[in-house]
């Protein structure tokens, strides 16, 4: 068996030992005694005040870390993955990045011309040792996003793994989880970068440039 204290130790992408790191994983969890309180506190904090956002701007790659989306307050999967993985080892708990393939049977129109697909490579989600047992937890979808797209919200009990349901509020099919990428105790940036390239090609980054711009222009109104 492997050691579980390397799920402990800080990476440059799951930077538990950052001072604001420590420190917000601190306050939320504070009074409480155990493994199990920490963690389904520190879960619908980063599923429930980190936004969702499906698309990054590609040089967020560059210098990746767990702090940097605490301070954006928002993020895609992995690094909400990420974050959570840095609070749970800020407070103790073992936690490691779990990276699966999904398709989004629901991607909207928008989201499908930049992705050219449906199919999600290097879905991240968080895995933490709780009770002698590594459990999954999936903090991605905000419940706010949720309800705006009738998507069933994540639940996590820290005793059952919490992962994307298969089918929306209205029973249409929704995720498909279609390749398992193994874990990490860090953010493989490398190898997603690669599977990346791979799987949507060297276009992908202007188009994703271009999906950024548009997102902002919408929000400045």
């Amino acid at each position: 068996m492997e050691p579980i204290e390397k799920y402990l130790q800080p990476t440059q992408g799951i930077d538990c030992d950052n001072v604001v790191i420590k420190q917000k994983a601190e306050d939320l969890t504070r009074g409480q005694e155990t493994s199990e309180e920490k963690a389904i506190t520190l879960f619908y904090w980063v599923r429930d005040q980190i936004k969702y956002t499906p698309i990054v701007p590609d040089e967020i790659f560059d210098d990746y870390r767990a702090s940097d989306t605490l301070r954006r307050g928002k993020g895609f999967c992995v690094e909400k993955a990420s974050l959570l993985a840095a609070f749970s080892r800020a407070v103790g708990i073992p936690a490691r990045l779990h990276l699966a393939d999904i398709r989004n049977h629901l991607v909207s129109e928008r989201l499908m011309e930049v992705m050219q697909t449906n199919l999600f490579a290097c879905h991240g989600y968080c895995e933490m040792y709780i009770g002698g047992d590594w459990v999954k937890a999936t903090p991605a979808f905000d419940l706010g996003m949720c309800k705006e797209n009738r998507i069933k919200p994540v639940e996590f009990d820290s005793k059952h793994d919490a992962i994307f349901h298969s089918h929306n509020l209205d029973g249409k099919l929704h995720i498909e989880y279609v390749k398992d990428r193994g874990y990490y105790e860090h953010v493989p940036l490398d190898y997603m970068m690669t599977t990346f390239e791979e799987i949507y090609g060297p276009e992908m980054v202007e188009r994703v440039t271009q999906y950024i711009g548009d997102e902002d222009d919408i929000e400045k109104g």
